[in-house]
């Protein structure tokens, strides 16, 4: 964290257009996804104890999907987590993912799954979890977003894709900061694509440096500690939007 603490505005945020509820089957078919722009992933919070609260201040202050990563939980303690994460997500009318585990997915009925270039490549994925789920990719290269690209045509296709770390992250030991250089890339290769779905600019993203991710071309963040060290998280994400949007306008 930063030494001096940022201040923020209250909470006003409101659902995403295309916002999801308990009645929404396919999310690849529903706007939620296509209108997201700030997408939290946070651990357990098991030092702290407090993953429901936390998890409803984040959608309460405008995050659109929040996604449970934490290596260090078994199976049966992310199903509970994922749990209350889901029935948090469904009050709020908004989304949550899974990563990596497509088991954990399917029996959590995860509407997002997100995998990583060495996970389970997409095709095995897509025969795995519910076919009405979204599924996303992590990117690093130019060569990866130009894949990710490709692989979003038909019914099995890419749903989004992140770019990055633009930063250097905690959360992605040894990974090697990509910059905005890269940002850049992905929103003029998505611009000319034939069939471009949903990007996120990833890594290190943070109320400093937001601006320069939008300035890059990213409309939508995927962050960590920007929110999950914050003492208000709800706070931290109605900022992180109201950053994004001044800088993007």
């Amino acid at each position: 964290m930063n030494a001096t603490t940022p201040s923020f505005p209250a909470a006003t945020h409101a659902p995403a257009a295309g916002a999801v509820n308990a009645e929404v089957v396919n999310v690849r078919n529903n706007d939620a996804l296509k209108a997201a722009r700030l997408y939290l992933c946070t651990d357990a919070r098991k030092e702290r104890g407090d993953f429901a609260e936390f998890v409803d201040a984040a959608f309460t202050g405008g995050v659109d999907i929040i996604q449970l990563r934490d290596k260090g939980i078994e199976a049966a303690e992310e199903l509970d987590l994922l749990a209350v994460l889901k029935e948090t997500a469904v009050r709020h009318g908004r989304l949550w993912a899974v990563n990596d585990r497509a088991d954990i997915a399917v029996l959590s009925g995860a509407p997002v799954f997100h995998i990583g270039q060495k996970d389970l490549p997409l095709a095995a994925a897509r025969t795995l979890v519910n076919g009405n789920a979204a599924i996303g990719l992590s990117s690093h290269t130019r060569e990866q977003v130009d894949a990710a690209l490709a692989a979003t045509a038909g019914p099995s296709g890419l749903d989004y894709f992140c770019v990055g770390p633009v930063w250097a992250t905690p959360t992605k030991p040894g990974r090697a900061a990509v910059g905005p250089e890269l940002v850049k890339y992905a929103a003029k290769a998505s611009r000319e694509a034939a069939d471009p779905v949903p990007w996120f600019a990833i890594g290190g993203v943070d109320h400093g440096n937001v601006h320069q991710v939008a300035e890059a071309g990213a409309r939508r963040i995927v962050v960590v500690r920007a929110i999950t060290d914050a003492p208000d998280p709800a706070a931290a994400a109605a900022s992180l939007l109201d950053a994004l949007d001044a800088a993007g306008s």
